[in-house]
């Protein structure tokens, strides 16, 4: 039997239901980070009236870079995503990029924006 080159459509529609709940979490998760660093939901004086502690207002900076970093990662995980998507759309899903063979199913269920093998990935860092 010849060796598949490609995953079925029927396949393929598993994996786009699987990507679309993880978008729609990641771009709720996103959102609400924004929000949170706009200060959207603030309705307080926190952010106008004066302070004199200097190492809350630290902290609260590094909260914020945090914050900041990990809605950046959010969004890269997103875009990630969403390039999946059009990979579905012209059936070239789940091809590793290196070898040009099928990714396992296992690791596009966990990691379903992968376009690398676990070997492939792991010969580029060698």
């Amino acid at each position: 039997m010849a060796e598949k080159k490609r995953y079925t459509d029927e396949e393929l529609e598993e994996f786009k239901a699987i990507i679309n709940e993880k978008l729609a979490l990641a771009r709720r998760d996103y959102n609400q980070m924004m929000r949170t660093l706009m200060n959207v939901d603030g309705n307080d004086v926190e952010d106008t009236s004066p302070t004199y502690k200097i190492l809350e207002e630290g902290s609260a900076t590094q909260t914020k870079e945090e914050l900041t970093q990990f809605a950046a990662r959010q969004q890269k995980f997103i875009q990630g995503l969403e390039a999946a998507l059009i990979r579905i759309e012209k059936k070239t899903y789940g091809i590793d990029r290196v070898t040009g063979e099928l990714i396992p199913k296992e690791r596009l269920r966990v990691v379903p924006h992968a376009t690398l093998s676990v070997a492939s990935k792991n010969a580029r860092k060698g």
